[in-house]
């Protein structure tokens, strides 16, 4: 993750915003369109904040048509768009050019239809992730997916970065539960993609759509699966001496055959900022956490705690402890949703993303530990267990000189790392500018080239999100030849 660069801004582009911004207004109306420099800085960045820049303009459309309008009118005067839900992108998915038109969902946060005995529910993309669970909830129902974001990121960017959470371990990420979209392309086509049924025929554009980090379209609309809330639930707290122990608990949790609904590591140093954010109760003289949750009927939530108990005894457990209250599961989960602001008060610090085998997180910490002395850097690390979806958070100081380019150098080892034991670059945040000139690390050139074709079906152009995923370099030039190749 080599210190972040951008595109120079197109002089051509910024020497028309004035009739740029005209032409917006006419199709958005002018409420709609957001062009005074000190009010667009509210969108320079998303939550990979050390990167911003302020867009040209911003537009937030109230309709799918007025999408596709904005879309159709960018095209014909050649102007970039960046698609952006809430803004709470950690690899820099949302980040404008200075020449590009930020087209935010935001007033799209409306629920078209629920259909509760066939399971799904209508909603314009705008909507957060949390929303969507409080609109069924009456009804015993809920929607899987649970970033930590939850409560303020939208449903638009859990599309694009094929977001997770705490549960994936048991109910998937969001391709898992995603059922269809509507998706506007930038010419200003609105495409309806799956649907209302479990299985749609034809390609799997589906999953090309989903993870995409709007490099295709914008998704204003989703079908999402809703399911019937669990009976009971109840999570147990295991501290152990070291971060290998516990990383070897997960992968003979995992060998056993237990499902859990979650399980969730914290070592050391997040422990300490949870409990000192959240007063969740958690034991702070253990060097790592696990949070394992199971659910179903009291005898099966039984049963499933008791495997565990005798899984985690071979590994000598500091701290046993299972929750006895809903009380005390929500003071559980408090603490871990609260991880990333907890930390924020500590110091600066990126948050990483990769996925790793569960069978290499004992090697894969203990490498991280090693690394963490190489570079005079602090890594907490709380992360999705179950899956092997890691998140360290590279701890540094904004205002020393470099310690950024330092905290990025260690946060690429990370990533490196991930690939050589055999996982991947990304589990739920993307890939945005923070792992682009990564991509040839995990992929060689005919995987890039092959998924550069997917993005020239699409957008010919290549004006959706750019320098985004693909190396900066690669992608530029793919821009140009392509532009060249329309003038002609």
């Amino acid at each position: 993750m080599a210190h972040v660069l951008m595109p120079e801004p197109d002089g051509r582009i910024l020497g028309r915003r004035v009739e740029i911004i005209a032409a917006l207004e006419a199709v958005a109306g002018p409420g709609n369109v957001i062009s005074d420099p000190a009010e667009t800085i509210a969108y320079e960045c998303d939550a990979l904040s050390a990167y911003h820049c302020p867009p040209l303009a911003v537009v937030l459309p109230r309709s799918t048509q007025e999408v596709a309008d904005v879309l159709k009118t960018c095209l014909r005067l050649g102007v970039p768009v960046v698609p952006r839900g809430s803004g709470t992108s950690l690899a820099g998915g949302a980040l404008p050019t200075a020449d590009s038109i930020v087209i935010g969902v935001s007033r799209l946060n409306k629920v078209l239809e629920t259909d509760f005995p066939n399971r799904f529910i209508r909603v314009q993309s705008g909507m957060t992730n949390l929303s969507v669970s409080q609109s069924v909830e009456a009804e015993g129902f809920f929607y899987a997916p649970d970033p930590s974001s939850q409560l303020a990121c939208a449903i638009a960017g859990n599309i694009a970065m094929n977001s997770g959470g705490a549960h994936c371990l048991k109910y998937g990420v969001t391709t898992n539960n995603l059922m269809g979209v509507t998706l506007v392309t930038m010419d200003g086509e609105i495409v309806e993609i799956g649907g209302a049924h479990c299985d749609p025929a034809g390609y799997d554009l589906l999953g090309v759509i989903c993870g995409s980090e709007g490099q295709f379209g914008i998704v204003t609309e989703a079908v999402l699966r809703i399911l019937r809330k669990p009976e009971g639930a109840r999570p147990i707290l295991m501290g152990f001496d070291s971060n290998e122990v516990a990383g070897e608990c997960v992968a003979d949790i995992i060998k056993a055959g237990v499902l859990p609904v979650a399980m969730e590591f914290m070592d050391k140093p997040a422990i300490i900022a949870c409990e000192n954010f959240a007063h969740a109760g958690y034991p702070t003289d253990v060097e790592a956490l696990l949070i394992v949750e199971v659910e179903g009927s009291p005898a099966e939530i039984a049963e499933q705690l008791a495997q565990i108990r005798e899984v985690a005894q071979r590994h000598s457990p500091k701290v046993m402890r299972e929750s006895e209250s809903a009380m005390q599961s929500d003071l559980i989960w408090k603490g871990r949703k609260a991880a990333f602001g907890a930390m924020g008060q500590m110091a600066d610090y990126m948050c990483m993303d990769g996925t790793i085998p569960t069978s290499q997180l004992p090697f894969v910490l203990k490498r991280m530990q090693e690394m963490s002395k190489e570079y005079g850097l602090g890594v907490a690390n709380v992360f999705h267990a179950g899956d092997g979806n890691l998140h360290p958070l590279i701890l540094y100081n904004a205002n020393k000189p470099g310690d950024q380019e330092k905290c990025e150098a260690f946060g690429s080892d990370i990533l490196k790392l991930c690939v050589e034991v055999g996982g991947c670059l990304t589990g739920e945040h993307g890939v945005g500018i923070e792992k682009r000139d990564l991509m040839t690390v995990q992929y060689n050139e005919a995987d890039l080239e092959a998924q550069m074709r997917v993005k020239d079906v699409f957008d010919p152009a290549w004006l959706l999100n750019p320098a985004k995923v693909f190396p900066m370099a690669v992608s530029h030039s793919r821009r140009m030849r392509n532009s060249q190749g329309e003038a002609a």
